[in-house]
């Protein structure tokens, strides 16, 4: 199908479809069962200038947007999405610092992040802090020119890996979520250890680890936007980052049905190739349906964000603001509610898809040696990471009573 897609974006395609079918697909299975980061990968990645992809030029990027983004996902988890999170973690991580970032912050940070010289992760949930973010413990209090830091983050990804993490902090305990901020914090900084490394069902090739702060002190200069708007600023990357979780899903169900339907193609009972049995091929056809349409809703909506997202950044260049106060200006649409549409539709696509795969294929789709067991593994983080199906449910429904509320319907 044909998405309209620009120059850029149709380089971005072809340079990130090849990269993970020459880069990535050959070492997949080996670092899947191995549950092991590989740094090879990482210099591929960098070398490749991928970090870099929707940053803009003054920084090294390639300056591209969301969509080019999400088509990178989509490519790298068409072949493994969990190496695929090498540079998706990276941008999650960077994407609330780079639309709250002062003109000085971005000259500190986003050099090294377009080059991907430095990795970033993002730290929002904790043992009692998943789907309630507001419920957050870890605090940091003022101490001069510091932050005093003490509290735990549980499920981050990409891990001791990274270099710089975007903390969501509560810098104002007695306001709830209203106290909530956010806080650039580098690994090296006494007091910030590591703990638990989590064994997971999917998305092995990345190490998601426990975060432990014991009176680590942070420069009042980390400190992104405003006290006590951190929240907002979770809000409004979820918002440019679900859409992101939804390419991937895209992927993995798009990677799932390269290798079923080949297989089908070729596997052959009753002396004729199984896909020519029509409740088979009925399902095929059911499943790439659901899989084109759930790309798209992806790239549909990433190209409406771009309109919005690319002038913001050139005027935040231009002007030495944060991107967030400029697409404050321009912004006509809050996101938040296609945004987890695409999550939701996508993330419950994927799960199918690799499932009916699995079926359709039989007992040789069960074998580690075989592809779509690790795809219906990967699958299901699609569904739980960056909001679970049910927190999607719950914006999109919040979403509409507020719209017809205004209405008077």
């Amino acid at each position: 199908m044909d998405y309209a897609i620009n120059e850029m974006e149709q380089e971005t395609l072809n340079a990130t479809r090849e990269f993970a079918q020459k880069k990535l697909k050959p070492v997949r299975a080996e670092m899947d069962a191995k549950e092991v980061f590989s740094p090879e990968i990482l210099q591929e990645f960098r070398k490749s200038g991928m970090f870099g992809l929707w940053l803009p030029e003054k920084y090294g990027g390639l300056g591209g947007g969301i969509t080019c983004l999400a088509m990178a996902f989509e490519e790298f988890s068409r072949v493994c999405a969990g190496l695929a999170l090498t540079p998706g973690t990276t941008a999650l991580g960077a994407i609330p610092m780079f639309l709250a970032a002062t003109e000085a912050q971005r000259e500190r940070w986003c050099y090294d992040l377009a080059s991907g010289k430095k990795l970033w992760a993002f730290a929002l949930t904790e043992p009692e802090a998943g789907s309630d973010a507001s419920a957050l413990k870890t605090t940091a209090i003022k101490d001069g020119d510091f932050y005093i830091v003490n509290g735990t983050k549980h499920f981050i990804s990409t891990g001791k890996e990274a270099d710089f993490y975007t903390v969501a902090v509560n810098t104002n305990p007695a306001r709830g979520a209203r106290g909530i901020s956010l806080l650039v914090i580098e690994k090296g900084t006494p007091g910030f250890t590591f703990g638990k490394k989590e064994e997971k069902m999917g998305i092995r090739t990345n190490p998601t680890y426990e975060l432990i702060f014991e009176n680590v002190r942070v420069p009042r200069e980390n400190l992104l936007g405003s006290e006590g708007r951190g929240l907002l600023y979770v809000q409004e990357t979820l918002d440019y980052s679900r859409p992101g979780v939804a390419a991937q899903a895209v992927g993995i169900a798009q990677g799932a049905l390269d290798e079923t339907i080949p297989y089908l193609r070729t596997r052959k009972q009753f002396g004729q190739p199984i896909i020519t049995f029509q409740a088979l091929a009925h399902k095929v056809a059911e499943l790439a349906a659901k899989t084109e349409a759930g790309r798209a809703m992806v790239y549909n909506l990433t190209h409406r964000m771009d309109e919005e997202f690319l002038p913001a950044v050139k005027a935040a260049l231009e002007n030495g603001t944060p991107v967030h106060d400029e697409l404050k200006k321009i912004k006509g649409v809050r996101w938040t509610k296609y945004s987890a549409m695409a999550k939701l539709f996508c993330a419950n696509t994927a799960m199918e898809v690799a499932d009916e795969c699995v079926t359709l294929c039989g007992g040789v789709a069960y074998m580690r040696d075989f592809p779509l067991e690790k795809f219906m593994r990967d699958a299901k983080i699609t569904q739980i990471y960056e909001g679970t199906t049910h927190i999607q449910k719950n914006e999109i429904i919040a979403a509409l009573i507020k719209e017809y509320a205004a209405k008077g319907e």
